[in-house]
């Protein structure tokens, strides 16, 4: 073999291990990501129900592209503040831990300041947490660190 056609070939050997190599911590990492919140597309949420402390519980459903809400008398809402709500069903999860880590009135989730039920799935927003601007979030029995301007918003006061 010469010379130039042997180190093609370490050339091209060690280009093959640094492309598997670089596949492999690819998976990984793809792998160990903690994913979304309720791990679907926010666009495939129907119904909203938005408890809020010192408020009654809001009931809301898409109908034909726009949000509604249905307690009492149905009557049309703000679709981008319900939009930014179903939101939440895709929010980006910093990291993932078991419930039973945390003294949940400690973190604010006893009681939650808000909890959106999205299509009946229920998450719990608690306080910041103090390494950044982070929410404590509860999903069933895991609490997830979430980047804090998902906490859910009250509506706009509307006044003549």
């Amino acid at each position: 073999m010469r010379r130039a056609s042997r180190q093609r070939l370490i050339v091209l050997t060690i280009t093959t291990a640094l492309l598997g190599a670089a596949l492999w911590q690819w998976q990984r990492d793809a792998r160990a990501a903690p994913g979304t919140l309720l791990g679907r597309d926010a666009a495939s949420v129907q119904r909203i129900a938005l408890d809020l402390a010192g408020a009654p519980t809001a009931h809301y459903e898409k109908r034909d592209g726009h949000w509604w809400r249905v307690d009492g008398t149905p009557r049309r809402d703000d679709d981008g503040r319900l939009d930014e709500l179903a939101d939440i069903a895709s929010a980006h999860v910093l990291r993932w831990r078991p419930a039973g880590d945390f003294a949940l009135a400690r973190i604010g989730l006893a009681p939650p300041a808000a909890v959106v039920t999205l299509d009946g799935e229920r998450v719990a927003f608690g306080e910041t947490s103090v390494t950044g601007p982070q929410r404590y979030v509860q999903v069933g029995q895991r609490i997830a660190l979430v980047p804090a301007h998902y906490m859910p918003r009250p509506p706009a006061s509307h006044q003549p």
